[in-house]
């Protein structure tokens, strides 16, 4: 057996190749009536109006652009990395950020395009790129030139593209049913929320709010700003010292809370004097509010499963001052945040914010029987939890089989002419 990186090993009868002797670049010019061809990391490689056109950055001039071919290997050298290699289905055109091959006559580009996503999925890729920016890694035509490939006849190339077509083609419907499974599930999770924060009103039992995202509450609730009801405070600063010092204690960050829930398996720890030891001091009972990043306004409880733990500034803790639980305002940002509210505020910008102050001034509806209706919605969400549960992990199972499938069909593992692909991963 001969060993191929990133891969393993291959039958001896294979032959192996640089890439560079088995693709050659093209630069074509564009044409008047080209649209974008853009490789996204799934490895569809396609005209950017067949996916979508929001969340792009559009060129003014297009310098550099080049023609792209239905059949053309294209590889992007900034998210290469994460699999975004692939068989153009459409003519086009395309950035610089991407390069274009055509094979050799005895290469089949859907064969070659299995293996290389294969070894840039398996961190060979960005072991040997250069970094550019956060989370990508430049994948140059140098770089892939020099890659070792395996290289079957042709006639095998081409029954090993057709087998993982099918069987790929299968799997990724399986994902997108289980992911328009959990898709349901979080809408259904939300109407719950939605029911519980409106009490149930409708315009012709309730009392208007002027809110559209929630527009009727019961006649005998209240509405108020959350100062009113919760006492709210930013951890400690951190500072270049944290590491040193003899009061190491460990503290949450943004990282740590999610939804519902808080993640200790990686806690960091700092130094906190005496007198920050009382003021930054979690309880059980304390609601964990993310005040930025990706997963501002993010909440969770915390249960006291860390005897002595503290938070950071990115972390807000609530604390409740009267009637309402903190729950209630854990369950409100949720669907505040579901519902834009934050945005609407002006409060996300290019990284997103929830100050103290603008978390104490929301105005948020006031119930006279939360404690009720929080725990009938807690039982409910939690029963979801764990349908949400069972469906990522049978995401990351089919994932974990898409790969090795294709890992053991492009290394010649089983004859593909004869297999049902069943067995090689179970």
């Amino acid at each position: 057996m001969t060993e191929i990186a990133g891969l393993g090993s291959i039958p001896n009868s294979w032959k192996t190749e640089r890439a560079k002797w088995l693709i050659n670049r093209q630069r074509r010019p564009i044409r008047p009536n080209d649209f974008v061809v853009t490789a996204f990391r799934n490895g569809d490689v396609t005209l950017r109006t067949n996916r979508r056109t929001e969340g792009f950055t559009e060129a003014i001039q297009e310098i550099g652009y080049q023609g792209v071919r239905v059949g053309d290997l294209v590889v992007h050298s900034m998210d290469g990395f994460a699999g975004a290699i692939g068989v153009s289905d459409s003519d086009g055109k395309a950035s610089p950020v991407v390069h274009v091959y055509t094979p050799q006559p005895n290469v089949d580009a859907r064969y070659l395009a299995y293996v290389l996503r294969r070894m840039a999925l398996s961190g060979l890729v960005a072991s040997l790129a250069k970094g550019i920016r956060e989370r990508s890694t430049a994948f140059d035509a140098a770089t892939l030139a020099d890659l070792q490939l395996p290289l079957p006849p042709m006639e095998e190339q081409r029954r090993i593209a057709d087998f993982l077509d099918v069987k790929t083609a299968h799997i990724d419907k399986l994902h997108a049913f289980r992911g328009q499974q959990l898709r349901d599930l979080e809408e259904r999770e939300l109407a719950i929320i939605a029911d519980m924060l409106s009490g149930g009103a409708t315009s012709e039992d309730g009392r208007p709010t002027g809110w559209p995202w929630l527009p009727h509450i019961p006649q005998d609730w209240s509405i108020g700003p959350v100062y009113a009801y919760f006492y709210t405070e930013l951890g400690k600063m951190l500072n270049p010292d944290r590491s040193r010092g003899s009061n190491q204690r460990p503290y949450l960050r943004n990282a740590n809370i999610h939804w519902y829930e808080i993640d200790t398996s990686d806690v960091a720890t700092m130094h906190f004097d005496p007198d920050e030891v009382k003021r930054y001091s979690l309880s059980p009972g304390d609601l964990l509010v993310c005040e930025g990043g990706a997963g501002v306004a993010e909440a969770a409880i915390w249960d006291g499963r860390i005897a002595e733990c503290f938070f950071q500034k990115s972390l807000h803790r609530v604390q409740r001052s009267g009637k309402v639980p903190v729950e209630w305002l854990m369950y409100w940002l949720r669907f505040a945040k579901s519902c834009g509210v934050f945005e609407a505020g002006g409060n996300i910008a290019t990284i997103p914010h929830l100050t103290g102050e603008q978390l104490r001034q929301y105005r948020i509806p006031i119930p006279n029987n939360g404690e009720t209706l929080i725990r009938r919605t807690e039982q409910t969400i939690k029963a979801m939890a764990k349908v949400r549960m069972a469906l990522n992990q049978a995401q990351e199972l089919l994932a974990e089989r898409r790969q090795a499938l294709i890992t053991a069909a492009v290394t010649g593992q089983f004859d593909v002419a004869s297999a049902s692909g069943r067995g090689v991963v179970e």
